[in-house]
């Protein structure tokens, strides 16, 4: 009864929906399950990292505009619902110090305030899974941690009538499993770079796997493996969509896909609440709720 099931991908800018999670909402889509991504800002600050796009004096004064045309096109690939929370970008601090977030952005929101704009999404939509980013933000931009904080405290929220009023949230609604995206994993990296290595062939991943050991990166549990391989060149149309973030050319699209296929044909997430009885690992974000839809 996928008619019943509805998924909310929580994302801090246009692009993250494409780089993280992408294929499986293009499953979930295909099997006729309701997806709505919900993009907390509009990525004003983004830097323009597509080099044929560098220094191009159009986008770089309407990049807020361009960056939601990417948006709708990205959205009209997968197949999804988007909704924007309206926040400011608060860029990505380069320095030594870091200099001070810029006044009013995403960043510098009050928490509890922020995530009552999350909790009238969630009222609206109903959904039983909701996806975010874990506690370091998948990477530790600004908006990916802020992103994290309101997602757990709408979470929560969403029933809660005393702090989140129905007459100025809507009705309330209780999601049953919240997620961190865990794409980016050791494992995965490791398993596509022995692979590109044994074919003979230059491995994109090399430097990171060289960071990660650097800094001695604590690794995630990777509790749900969803099978969505057949999704992945949606995900890659999707993500070179978001023109002015990404280079056609560039490292994403190194890895040839049918190997990509053959040794890592899932994505990868952290169960971090759930409210229903689920085995681990599982190979769905509904285990424990399609049943019962």
């Amino acid at each position: 009864m996928t008619d019943q099931l509805r998924l909310m991908a929580v994302h801090a800018h246009p692009d993250d929906e494409s780089s993280k999670g992408a294929a499986t909402m293009a499953k979930y889509v295909s099997e006729g399950v309701d997806v709505l991504v919900v993009t907390c800002t509009g990525g004003e600050r983004g830097s323009i990292l597509n080099p044929k796009l560098q220094g191009d004096p159009y986008i770089e004064a309407n990049i807020h505009e361009v960056r939601r045309k990417e948006m709708d096109e990205a959205r009209e690939i997968l197949g999804v619902k988007q909704e924007w929370l309206g926040f400011v970008d608060s860029g990505l601090p380069e320095g030594d110090p870091l200099p001070p977030l810029p006044e009013g952005c995403f960043a510098l929101e009050d928490v509890d305030k922020a995530a009552g704009e999350l909790v009238r999404q969630i009222r609206s939509f109903r959904p039983q899974v909701i996806t975010t980013y874990d506690e370091n933000g998948g990477y530790p931009h600004p908006d990916h941690i802020m992103t994290h904080k309101i997602s757990m405290v709408a979470f929560e929220g969403a029933a809660d009538t005393e702090k989140y009023p129905e007459d100025e949230f809507g009705p309330a609604y209780r999601p049953l499993k919240l997620y961190y995206n865990q794409g980016f994993n050791r494992p995965r990296t490791e398993a596509l770079h022995r692979a590109m290595l044994d074919r003979g062939l230059e491995s994109p991943y090399g430097e990171w796997l060289k960071r990660w050991k650097e800094i001695e990166r604590v690794e995630r549990t990777l509790t749900t493996h969803v099978p969505c391989a057949d999704f992945f060149e949606i995900r890659d149309k999707a993500l070179i969509a978001h023109a002015t973030q990404i280079d056609p050319d560039g490292g994403w699209f190194r890895v040839p896909m049918d190997l990509q296929r053959e040794v890592w044909p899932t994505e990868e997430y952290e169960l971090a609440k759930s409210l229903v009885d689920t085995s681990l690992p599982e190979d769905d974000l509904f285990a424990g709720i399609r049943d019962n839809a």
